[in-house]
């Protein structure tokens, strides 16, 4: 148990820090500017979570294994969240030629049911995250996150609605296919 807790978690966790970082700096073509406060703020929150995490699995070593391990339940979660959030980055990357500030209504992948799936994605790796390390801090930060993420991904399909009106597709929902 000390080893897994001790290597793989903690590789898991700083590898979807890790991804979140390279996707912003290599893959993301902003239409405006990002201010530095903003730039920092994002910086610190997902530091500040990722060193939380790691050192609320770090005080739980000492517990006893849960009676049912979602280890491999959450490495498949953790996955499939990571890629498909890459994935759905990449399309978003690809709307906009260099210099491009127009916006655009995303297509591909599932932007013809949801407007942010990488968000969705996003989530999904967390989860895989709570699956492989069981404990109360990372479950109920997931939680929050899911929650952030859905009422952003809200306000970014009624931006959307206000932005191109009839020539959004209405059967594109926020944030969960065919349901918000």
């Amino acid at each position: 148990m000390l080893s897994y807790v001790m290597y793989v978690k903690p590789v898991l966790y700083f590898t979807l820090f890790l991804l979140f970082y390279m996707q912003v700096l290599f893959l993301h073509k902003y239409s405006g500017s990002v201010g530095l406060e903003s730039a920092i703020v994002v910086t610190l929150s997902y530091t500040l979570s990722t060193v939380t995490m790691l050192y609320a699995q770090y005080l739980s070593g000492d517990f006893p294994n849960p009676s049912v391990d979602l280890k491999y339940v959450g490495v498949g979660l953790f996955l499939t969240g990571i890629i498909g959030n890459f994935y759905h980055h990449y399309l978003l990357a690809k709307l906009r030629k260099e210099g491009d500030k127009e916006y655009k209504i995303p297509q591909g992948g599932l932007f013809d049911l949801v407007i942010c799936p990488h968000y969705l994605f996003e989530i999904l790796g967390y989860v895989g995250i709570s699956c492989i390390s069981q404990t109360v801090y990372t479950f109920v930060f997931t939680l929050g996150t899911m929650f952030y993420l859905m009422g952003r991904s809200h306000a970014t399909r009624e931006w959307y609605l206000t932005k191109f009106g009839d020539k959004f597709p209405k059967e594109v929902k926020a944030f969960i296919p065919y349901v918000f």
